[in-house]
């Protein structure tokens, strides 16, 4: 995907052009999309809004970047929303951005970015652990409200399924993220301390049986809840294809990674 360019949207066609890009993928209603005035306002904030664009300049892909404070008044960066268009998915897109994310972040003397994603979906949780190399130490409980339809091909997807979220912690430079960065072969972690398996295929299980997929998500997140309660990190995802796990480990196990 060398041809694709990663750089800053800012004109008002192509924030336009984002707002397109997140009913084609996920199909929300207008009320939930993030809007033009929005990405303009976070950008006066400090944030920005980095795109994917072909080389006749089409808008493929954005990941959008907001400015934040800690409890110590410690500045972070919040990644608010990433999407890319459907016919590019799984083409190192969403790898791209997220790294460019990362180079603008540092430049800006951000350290840290947090995001949220749904621990039901495995590919997600392969790309924001093994690729990117998070940790988690937070689970959230239906932290959106309940959720909206995803997929417009799945009418009826997650809907009326609690949003619960976890957390990403991206340590910007954490030897593990800087050799990933890189393209460089990352520390191996140690083995797992505990493990919590995931349903196989979250998205035609929530379609077709809602009451056991309800159950399915009790089930992991009491899972979580336990293993944080334990003193436990998530920083792993075995992408086990008819049994997929997050993968749990003492913080001094990670000491260095």
């Amino acid at each position: 995907m060398d041809e694709i360019v990663i750089r800053e949207c800012v004109t008002i066609e192509e924030l336009d052009e984002c707002v397109r890009l997140q009913r084609d993928v996920f199909g929300l209603p207008d009320l939930e999309i993030s809007p033009r005035r929005h990405l303009i306002v976070s950008r006066q904030a400090g944030g920005w809004t980095l795109g994917a664009f072909t080389p006749d300049g089409r808008l493929v892909g954005f990941v959008h970047h907001l400015v934040a404070i800690d409890e110590a008044r410690k500045i972070f960066g919040y990644s608010h929303m990433m999407a890319v268009s459907r016919e590019y998915q799984n083409r190192g897109v969403g790898a791209r951005l997220k790294w460019s994310q990362r180079e603008r972040a540092l430049s800006a003397g951000q350290e840290l970015i947090r995001w949220t994603w749904d621990p039901l979906r495995a590919r997600n949780a392969h790309f924001n652990l093994n690729r990117l190399g998070v940790t988690v130490r937070t689970y959230a409980e239906n932290f959106y409200g309940t959720d909206y339809p995803m997929d417009p091909q799945l009418s009826q997807g997650t809907s009326g399924i609690d949003s619960d979220r976890l957390f990403a912690h991206w340590k910007l430079r954490s030897p593990r993220v800087v050799a990933l960065a890189s393209n460089k072969v990352a520390s191996m972690l140690p083995r797992a301390d505990r493990a919590i398996s995931i349903p196989a295929d979250w998205a035609t299980l929530s379609r077709q049986n809602k009451a056991v997929a309800r159950k399915e998500q009790m089930r992991v997140r009491a899972g979580f809840q336990e293993a944080f309660a334990d003193g436990l990190i998530c920083a792993g995802f075995d992408r086990n294809a008819d049994s997929p796990q997050y993968l749990f480990y003492r913080e001094d196990a990670l000491t260095g990674l």
